[in-house]
């Protein structure tokens, strides 16, 4: 009994020390694979490991929990807009659950629905952890240059084969994101991503178990009870963005091109490509000051006359500017996965009107 049950428990560790078989794959070809792995059905266990500290406003903690916590989700995928997301936590379960229509948010515990329209832009949520949506994401803009093969490994039980996504651009804080794809199939099993500062990863999110039989519909179906509590998520259109009559953010910042996406405000800009993205968002005055006090009190923080900027890992923010109340053009909040340098370059456009439009 105890030496079957001593098996028992280290079989999960002996199965992930097996050697994994490689495939000879051109990185190339095997990106092409984990972009067309949108259609494959799948169900299983996974967990995220985020090793990033960040210093947030109230708002934002469920996104600085993710990224600096470890949230385990159970998943059910039929398809882009059919599947269903379970977190589970110590007190209970949340579960998203998407349809063509958008997403539906059920806290279990409360009792409580909440429904989303899944706009082109949002703040991330567990289920964009998952290494599957994760894998697809960083890759569907990488450049055939920016990619390399690494060694295989061995998730959930399974050969995944290794990619190397090594941004060029200059901007760039990630060194490397290494992407481990079913051999199979074509999932992104397990997702590192990784900053040159540090040799700890910013985030890792692996499957611990997989099983690619397409889950039953009533699995990922969900219509709240008639007794729940519902309301519907906020979304960038809600947030108070402060005066409008600030001038039009430019094309061009630190030399990243702004990017389009249906439903955000002009006054939003998203700047880059790939996994080097910056944004831009303008803040009220009277809610730029506490921020600020937040990020000048981080260790490392750097204070000049641009403002006040962060990093933590690969992740940086800044508050930049003066209020348009002591005569400057207005606050704004700048995030991204890019260098100090390129949030102080970004800033000096904004403060100069010297972006490119």
């Amino acid at each position: 009994m105890a030496l079957g049950l001593a098996l028992l428990v280290a079989l999960p560790v002996v199965v992930a020390a097996l050697p994994a078989g490689d495939r000879d794959t051109s990185a190339a070809e095997l990106r092409a694979r984990v972009l067309a792995s949108t259609d494959q059905p799948f169900s299983g266990y996974a967990i995220s490991t985020g090793g990033l500290t960040l210093p947030v406003s109230d708002a934002l903690t469920p996104v600085a929990d993710l990224l600096s916590d470890q949230t385990t989700m159970r998943a059910w995928y039929r398809g882009e807009t059919d599947w269903r997301v379970d977190v589970v936590t110590a007190t209970g379960e949340t579960g998203t659950h998407r349809d063509a229509a958008g997403t539906w948010t059920w806290d279990y515990a409360d009792q409580r629905a909440s429904r989303g329209s899944a706009p082109d832009l949002a703040l991330p949520t567990a289920p964009d952890l998952l290494p599957s949506a994760l894998g697809v994401r960083l890759l569907s803009e990488a450049t055939d240059a920016e990619l390399s093969r690494v060694d295989p490994v061995r998730v959930a039980g399974r050969d995944a084969l290794g990619l190397r996504y090594t941004p060029a651009d200059e901007a760039a804080s990630v060194s490397a994101v290494n992407v481990y794809v079913d051999e199979q199939t074509g999932l992104p099993l397990r997702v590192v991503v990784r900053s040159a500062d540090t040799t700890i990863p910013a985030l890792d999110t692996r499957f611990l178990d997989l099983d690619t039989a397409t889950p039953t519909a009533a699995t990922t179906a969900f219509s709240p009870p008639a007794d729940a509590s519902i309301s519907s998520d906020r979304d960038l259109t809600d947030v108070d963005l402060g005066r409008g009559d600030r001038a039009a953010l430019p094309d061009v910042l630190a030399g990243l091109t702004r990017r389009s996406f249906d439903g955000v405000p002009a006054q939003i800009g998203v700047y880059g490509s790939g996994i080097t993205v910056l944004s831009v968002t303008p803040l009220p005055g009277r809610s730029s000051q506490g921020l600020r006090a937040q990020l000048a009190a981080t260790p490392g923080a750097v204070v000049d006359d641009l403002g006040v900027r962060i990093t933590s890992g690969p992740l940086a923010l800044m508050v930049a500017g003066t209020s348009q109340r002591q005569g400057g053009g207005g606050v704004y909040l700048l995030a991204g996965t890019v260098t100090l340098d390129a949030l102080g370059a970004a800033a000096t456009d904004l403060q100069n009107g010297t972006g490119t439009s």
